[in-house]
């Protein structure tokens, strides 16, 4: 179960539940793999509702690896994700909130 005070979030994956965290590393390798911008750009765009679907991928792949998950973007385009599109965009934009605020 994930623990939302440690950054994490639970996402389901082919019925099976994970749990994700945007860890440094993870945090770090999502940067890298940006098309343009930063983190802070594409945080920009998930408050501003104006992410894309591959900002959606690429925030729920760092999660599922900071959290352990051994798979790739590959794995993800025909698994099937608990809430489909907007299940993901939810967690990730969960995942980027959490990686990004102190815990009170």
């Amino acid at each position: 179960m994930a623990n939302p005070w440690a950054g994490e979030v639970s996402i389901e994956i082919d019925g099976v539940p994970h749990d994700c965290k945007l860890t440094l590393g993870a945090l770090a390798a999502l940067e890298a793999g940006l098309a343009t911008g930063s983190l802070v750009e594409l945080v920009r765009r998930f408050e501003g509702s104006a992410f894309s679907s591959a900002d959606v991928m690429a925030v729920v792949v760092a999660g599922l690896r900071g959290g352990g998950w051994r798979g790739t973007a590959a794995d993800l385009m025909t698994a099937e994700i608990s809430g489909g599109p907007i299940g993901a965009a939810k967690a990730a934009a969960q995942l980027l909130a959490r990686a990004f605020e102190a815990p009170e």
